[in-house]
């Protein structure tokens, strides 16, 4: 029989019951453990903790428990430069790509508005979102959290909200996106990269009114869908301006 002392940082408060947030709390085991089974045993995924220190001293998820351990665990540091030495990851995802589980479509959508591969399918299973993560190396958006606390996934991220313009304003935070945002050089319904296209090439498959008037064009070589910067260019302009700081 043990106890250790745990105190959690910023935003991993959220999976915690409100008499563990922003305290320090006694947490008893009677097993041998690993503190990687001890954090999510209090409801934290292990892909929401970049950096665990016990007694100041950094160890990583294999370390087991001892009694009278203080532990203190940090968040992700994905727009932080943290010494290598005391991350649990050997590095961030520095090139963002997201997959998102089958309640996040309206997300997805406003993460490729602002130019960001976020893969998404509504038939996708957890397996499959497991498999998507590990080996194209994609944040993992979910909010569930049992998911996140498959072995497998590295990186991960729990929505809370749950307006999906809120949603994304949180990852956008939460990731320091910002600056990272190429609005509308992606294709929404299928996530590809857009081209340019002469208006002589797509010319017989515009409207009347839009070959009049218009004269630039993009193009989706995935799924061949045409854009142009009409009365919709204008309503999602006004909302990434709205989403984006200036």
């Amino acid at each position: 029989m043990g106890a250790a002392f745990f105190r959690f940082y910023a935003e991993l408060n959220d999976f915690l019951p409100p008499d563990k947030r922003q305290i320090e709390f006694i947490h008893s085991f009677e097993h041998r453990v690993s503190i990687e089974d001890m954090i999510e045993s209090l409801g934290v995924p292990h892909t929401e903790v970049d950096l665990i220190l016990v007694g100041g001293e950094p160890v990583d998820f294999s370390y087991i428990v001892s009694d009278g351990d203080r532990i203190s665990v940090y968040p992700v540091f994905e727009a932080l430069d943290v010494t290598p030495l005391v991350r649990l990851r050997t590095r961030p995802l520095r090139e963002v790509r997201f997959v998102l589980d089958n309640h996040l479509g309206k997300l997805a959508t406003y993460l490729r508005l602002l130019g960001f591969d976020a893969l998404y399918r509504n038939d996708y299973d957890d397996e499959a979102l497991v498999q998507l993560s590990v080996e194209e190396k994609r944040i993992l958006l979910s909010r569930d959290r049992d998911l996140l606390k498959r072995k497998q996934i590295t990186h991960g991220y729990c929505v809370q909200a749950t307006d999906p313009e809120q949603q994304l304003i949180e990852v956008i935070r939460r990731f320091d996106l910002a600056k990272a945002a190429k609005p509308f050089n992606r294709c929404l319904p299928c996530n590809n990269l857009l081209e340019s296209v002469s208006k002589g090439e797509v010319s017989d498959r515009l409207p009347p009114k839009v070959r009049e008037h218009y004269n630039e064009f993009l193009i989706c070589q995935a799924c061949n869908r045409i854009y142009w910067k009409g009365s919709q260019y204008d309503r999602m302009a006004e909302f990434v301006n709205k989403i984006l700081p200036s």
